[in-house]
C-alpha cells in the first residue's frame, strides 16, 4: 500500500472508529473542518490536498442524540461532494450501517423504495464506491446502485469471536426467520472452520402483521446446546427476544446473539433485558448508548470493526 495515495477520512461523530481504522491502517487520519451555521445550516472541508488520491470517508449512518441520520446522510454527502470538487482521484464512502437499507421494496401500494433513493444522491455526488458491512438484502443492495458496492462480510470476525469465547460448547446456529437462513448459513459454515467441526442449523418462523411479529415454532434441533442467534440488525429487540425464548422452549442450554448492527431504540431495554438471552454481541459503529445503565448493558459485548474494515480499504485498493 502506497500511504501517499490513500486519504482517509471521517467526520466528527464517526471519528473513533475511523481513528482505529486509521491505526490499523498505519495512516493518519486526514484533518478536515466543520462549521454550524444559521437555521441548522453547515459546511464540511477537507484541511489538507486530496487531489489525485484514493480517498476514503468512513461515516455510519445512525441517529444519535446529537445527530439524525437524515442529518448525518446529509453532511457525509456534502463532504464527499467537497472532496470530490477538490480533486480526488477516486471516492468511496464506507458506511458501516447505511440507512434505510431496511426500506428496498414496496410493501403497499404508493410505498418508496428508499435504498434506490438513497443510492441516486451518493450517485448524483459522484462517489465511485458505495461499501457498507452486513447489508439487511445483499440483492437488493446490489441492485439499487449503479455505482460499485462492496459488502463488507462480518461473519469471519462474528466466528472468531464466537469460536473464542465459546470453545468447546455445542453450537447451533439460528436464523431468527426464514429470510435470514442464508446468513446463518454463512455464519455456520465460517464458525465451523473456527471450531473444526461441522456446526448444525436452526430457524425459527416468523409472521409480521400490522407491525406485530408472531411465529414460535423452531425448525432444527437446538436441544442441549448453546444457540447463537444471527441477524444484521437489531432496534426494539421484539424479534430477538422471541427467537431466544423459542430456543430455550426447544430445549436450549443457553442462548447468546450475533447482530452487527446494535441500533438499539429504548424500547430495547426492556424487551431485551426480559429476553433468555445470556450475550449478545454488536459491532462496534453504532455505540450502544441507548440501553447504557440499564439491566441489558451488562450482556452487551461489543466487539471491535476496525480491523475488518481496514481489511476491506486494503481489499478494495488492491483491487483497484
Amino acid at each position: 500500500m502506497t500511504a501517499e495515495a490513500l486519504a482517509l477520512f471521517s467526520l466528527r461523530t464517526g471519528r473513533p472508529l475511523a481513528e482505529r481504522v486509521a491505526a490499523t491502517l498505519g495512516v493518519e487520519l486526514g484533518a478536515h473542518e466543520e462549521r454550524e451555521f444559521e437555521w441548522g445550516q453547515h459546511k464540511t472541508r477537507p484541511l489538507e490536498s486530496v487531489r489525485g488520491r484514493d480517498v476514503f470517508v468512513v461515516e455510519s449512518l445512525h441517529g444519535d442524540g446529537t445527530h439524525s441520520v437524515n442529518d448525518k446522510l446529509c453532511r457525509l454527502l456534502f463532504f464527499l461532494g467537497a472532496l470530490r470538487d477538490a480533486g480526488a482521484a477516486r471516492l468511496t464512502a464506507v458506511v458501516p450501517f447505511l440507512c434505510y437499507s431496511r426500506k428496498e421494496r414496496q410493501t403497499k401500494p404508493r410505498d418508496p423504495v428508499i435504498t434506490r433513493y438513497v443510492a441516486e444522491l451518493f450517485e448524483a455526488i459522484g462517489v465511485d464506491c458505495v461499501a457498507t458491512v452486513e447489508v439487511h438484502n445483499l440483492a437488493a443492495y446490489q441492485n439499487a446502485f449503479r455505482c460499485r458496492t462492496e459488502h463488507i462480510d462480518a461473519g469471519p470476525l462474528f466466528a472468531d469471536v464466537l469460536a473464542r469465547e465459546l470453545a468447546d460448547t455445542n453450537l447451533v446456529v439460528v436464523s431468527p426467520d426464514t429470510g435470514g437462513v442464508k446468513r446463518a448459513d454463512h455464519y455456520r459454515q465460517a464458525l465451523s472452520g473456527r471450531v473444526g467441526h461441522d456446526v448444525p442449523s436452526a430457524f425459527v418462523e416468523k409472521y409480521r402483521s400490522q407491525d406485530v411479529v408472531s411465529g414460535e415454532a423452531i425448525v432444527g434441533d437446538v436441544k442441549g446446546r448453546t444457540a447463537v442467534i444471527v441477524d444484521d440488525l437489531v432496534c426494539g429487540g421484539t424479534t430477538l427476544a422471541r427467537a431466544a425464548a423459542a430456543c430455550r422452549r426447544a430445549g436450549a442450554r443457553s442462548v447468546v446473539a450475533a447482530v452487527a448492527h446494535g441500533a438499539f431504540v429504548p424500547e430495547a431495554s426492556r424487551v431485551l433485558g426480559d429476553a433468555p438471552i445470556d450475550r449478545l454481541f454488536v459491532l462496534d459503529h453504532i455505540p450502544p448508548t441507548v440501553v447504557e445503565g440499564t439491566p441489558v448493558a451488562g450482556r452487551i459485548h461489543v466487539v471491535d470493526s476496525a480491523g475488518l474494515i481496514a481489511d476491506a480499504i486494503r481489499e478494495m485498493r488492491e483491487a483497484g
